[in-house]
């Protein structure tokens, strides 16, 4: 028990620790195991069905980081962190994108495809029943629940993040060709490591008690 105290004492810690960076020093960059350890967590974060109806960006070429930045409302962060995490939806989603993740399905838990048949049928069904718009709206509900563990996995890592609503999806998927790949742009993440010069870092956080927050009935 007193590991599971200490365990929840550094969650708490954690989540204390951060905010959302507005200036970062530009000179530190993150080691590239660290960056592996959040594609690793990324690849197993929950989504519908486990059907990952999304795609994270690794934005690394200034000259595009530069050209986002204009669509960011000029934003410091989106060029001077360490690294940018663009969370991409697909606007919709096809039978091919069901039959695909059947057959991951059959090769990962090595399941005959024919014992699928009823689970596939139901999964399709699914679709047939939603709009693009409702679908659309589905999968950036998922991306948000990815940049969530990513928020907590970059603070027990003291790695600094700035997730980021304040830009041009439009522009974004302009410039990212994500049309062609069927996606959309939904939120961004800077991380890297916060500057000295960083005033907000200062600052208390500001956050309704508990007894505001929760209602038991």
């Amino acid at each position: 028990m007193q590991g599971i105290f200490k365990t929840m004492k550094r969650l708490i810690e954690d989540l204390q620790w951060r905010y959302a960076v507005k200036k970062y020093d530009t000179n530190k960059k993150i080691p590239a195991e660290i960056i592996e350890h959040f594609k690793d967590v990324l690849r197993l974060v929950p989504t519908s069905n486990g059907l990952q109806p999304y795609k994270f960006l690794i934005i690394e070429t200034p000259e595009i980081r530069q050209e986002l930045r204009k669509h960011s409302f000029n934003q410091p962060q989106i060029t001077d962190a360490s690294h940018l995490f663009v969370f991409c939806s697909y606007k919709t989603l096809n039978e091919t994108h069901y039959d695909d993740y059947i057959y991951l399905n059959s090769v990962i838990r090595e399941t005959p495809m024919e014992q699928l048949s009823t689970y596939a049928f139901h999964l399709k069904a699914s679709l047939m029943n939603r709009t693009e718009d409702q679908i659309l709206n589905s999968n950036e509900k998922q991306c948000y629940i990815a940049l969530g563990q990513l928020l907590q996995t970059a603070a027990i890592h003291r790695v600094d993040a700035s997730p980021m609503e304040g830009f041009i999806a439009s522009k974004y998927d302009e410039v990212l060709g994500l049309p062609a790949k069927n996606l959309t742009a939904t939120v961004v993440c800077a991380l890297g490591y916060r500057s000295e010069e960083d005033i907000f870092q200062h600052w208390k956080k500001v956050r309704k008690n508990k007894e505001d927050l929760f209602e038991i009935i």
